[in-house]
């Protein structure tokens, strides 16, 4: 039992679905903590719902919360001296942020936007720290996370140098299909990407040009790999997407 007090959630909150719940507690690095630390973070968490485009935190702004997304998307941006927003990356279902700044104190460096409608699950700085005060274990923890993170962040600069863009789109998609993926109803062998981008912002994700990632979009579903429909991308064949990543040196 702690011996330090935690915000308990409010009553009237509003609490995770089922499926916001599962999402949280499958998540491949909250499932690895150890069932009392798990319980203690739920236990002091809380949930905010935004709705599409809603800014969940700007850039400047002190750090406050530890959060993970319980539903939809996180759309980490920043804005460029001309003024144009990039996209960065997507926080999806299950994963934590906000940790850095729950560590250094800086304020936060990028700004967060609700892609779709979202749910949060967060943690005050303050609870946070009374929970770090009582397991050891987060710490370790939470530096297996930046380890992760780490590794990420160094394959996206290798690719970025080694990798041509059809290459780098194929590996983007099979990412997406593998955090977003939703089965077709007409063909249980197609996978429907749920988290629907604009070309504009997978481009943003790649590094690359609107056109030219049009252009290999188009290439892949003459191939038969996707398809292109209005509300979002199709993956048709998983495995002819893995041969154009492998073959592509």
């Amino acid at each position: 039992m702690m011996s330090q007090s935690l915000t308990r959630q409010p009553f009237d909150e509003p609490i995770l679905t089922m499926e916001e719940r599962e999402a949280i507690n499958q998540g491949r690095w909250f499932s690895s903590l150890s069932p009392s630390l798990r319980h203690d973070i739920l236990r002091c968490a809380f949930v905010k719902r935004y709705q599409d485009g809603d800014l969940i935190a700007a850039r400047g702004d002190p750090p406050t919360l530890w959060t993970a997304v319980a539903k939809g998307a996180v759309r980490v941006s920043s804005t460029s001296i001309t003024g144009k927003q990039i996209t960065l990356t997507y926080v999806e279902p299950g994963v934590w942020f906000g940790d850095i700044a729950m560590f250094d104190g800086d304020a936060r460096t990028h700004d967060a936007y609700a892609h779709g409608p979202t749910t949060l699950l967060c943690v005050a700085r303050s609870d946070l720290q009374k929970i770090l005060d009582q397991h050891v274990e987060l710490y370790e923890a939470l530096l297996r996370l930046q380890a992760r993170r780490l590794r990420t962040l160094f394959g996206l600069v290798e690719d970025l140098n080694t990798l041509p863009l059809r290459a780098r789109l194929a590996k983007q998609l099979l990412h997406l299909c593998r955090s977003y993926g939703l089965p077709c109803l007409s063909n249980g062998q197609e996978t429907r990407i749920g988290l629907q981008l604009a070309q504009e912002e997978l481009a943003q994700l790649l590094g690359a040009s609107r056109q030219r990632v049009n252009q290999e979009l188009k290439a892949m579903e003459r191939e038969g790999a996707i398809r292109i429909e209005p509300g979002g991308l199709v993956i048709r064949d998983r495995g002819l997407l893995m041969r154009i990543v492998e073959s592509d040196p």
